[in-house]
């Protein structure tokens, strides 16, 4: 316990001063947390990182994890996913020339990774970085994946009883799930309405049915991106995705319900 609340305010120490100056520091953020994200699935799958495969694989990352401005030297008429595409090319090329020591399934793995990663923490900084009050629209996703986790880990403690997705994440339920969800929506009705942050959110209804709604879809994405990364640790028999974070394991144990709910908010409208 001890180490878990040390890394934690070492932790936040770091990462909020970042998220609250925004601009090129969060941008900087979002793709060596991506780097340090796909190093992890690697890792996880037994692969060594120090490889052509690695490295192509990261550039890929990377790319996907820019914003859009950094990337003004591309060709008229590519985008990030057009660039990205060139690197799955590179991969499936060293799948021929390592005469299948390096296989169609790994060259899957990484590109898929790719994606899911790379994708997931573009929009942890063009979110931030966007016009319509981006730091408050950051902060309600970020406080509502918090209040979701913790909301079905006490609801489920007390009252769970059917259990959700046994195979998967063994000590999730249903009653948990579903308390998760009442949580953020009271969070969701207090930060809009009793702090006022809809203003700062251009972009964002002030209606409170679509508020709630809304706070539905994002918590209940924040729960599959969870369990999606309980399965995938599942199938290569970890308990955590890495050990950066001492008591807490990987970036992707932080981030795994950041990674899906962050491009929902952006796939939303709301920047």
């Amino acid at each position: 316990m001890k180490k878990r609340i040390i890394t934690a305010i070492v932790a936040l120490a770091i990462f909020i001063p970042i998220i609250i100056a925004g601009g090129v520091w969060i941008d900087v953020a979002a793709s060596v947390l991506a780097i340090v994200g796909l190093s992890e699935v690697y890792i996880m799958r037994k692969r060594i990182i120090v490889s052509l495969d690695f490295v192509i694989g990261a550039i890929g990352v990377l790319l996907l994890s820019l914003p859009e401005k950094a990337l003004t030297w591309l060709p008229a008429g590519f985008s990030r996913f057009d660039i990205a595409y060139t690197f799955v090319v590179f991969l499936l090329i060293v799948m021929v020339f390592s005469k299948n020591s390096y296989n169609f399934e790994d060259a899957a793995t990484t590109i898929l990774s790719m994606f899911y990663i790379g994708n997931g923490f573009h929009y942890l900084a063009t979110i931030r970085n966007s016009d319509a009050g981006g730091l408050s629209l950051l902060l309600f996703g970020m406080i509502l994946v918090w209040v979701t986790d913790s909301g079905a880990y006490f609801i489920g403690r007390l009252w769970g009883k059917h259990k959700l997705f046994p195979a998967i994440s063994p000590n999730k339920t249903w009653e948990g799930s579903i308390g998760g969800v009442a949580a953020a929506i009271l969070f969701a009705l207090i930060y809009m309405f009793g702090l006022n942050q809809y203003v700062n959110m251009t972009t964002m209804t002030n209606n409170v049915l679509d508020l709630v709604i809304i706070t539905i879809i994002l918590s209940v994405a924040g729960q599959i991106g969870d369990l999606v990364e309980s399965a995938y640790k599942r199938y290569y028999g970890v308990k955590d995705s890495g050990k950066i974070l001492p008591g807490h394991g990987g970036i992707l144990d932080r981030f795994d319900s950041m990674l899906f709910v962050l491009p929902l908010i952006h796939a939303l409208g709301f920047i």
